[in-house]
């Protein structure tokens, strides 16, 4: 499947399980994403995107989102749309 870099994680919080992702693409909420590391390859469907605490349905370049993962992720992983 094509993928398209979209942005970087900035931060990772566990509780919530949520990952702050810094944009360099737009995502909107449906989108199907891909988290890829050294450790790390999860793929996922966003459910809810937010920013400053505020839900949102796109995130545009140079937007921080954060948007709510499956398992850990680690700063400095890739984000890649999938499509």
């Amino acid at each position: 499947m094509p993928e398209e870099l979209v942005g970087k994680v900035s931060d990772f919080f566990s509780r919530p399980v949520v990952a702050g992702i810094k944009m360099t693409g737009t995502l909107k909420v449906g989108d199907s994403i891909r988290i890829k590391g050294h450790t790390t390859d999860l793929e996922m469907a966003i459910t809810s995107m937010q920013i400053h605490n505020a839900n949102v349905q796109q995130a545009n370049p140079g937007d921080e989102v954060g948007i709510k993962v499956a398992d850990r992720v680690r700063p400095g992983d890739s984000v890649f749309k999938v499509f």
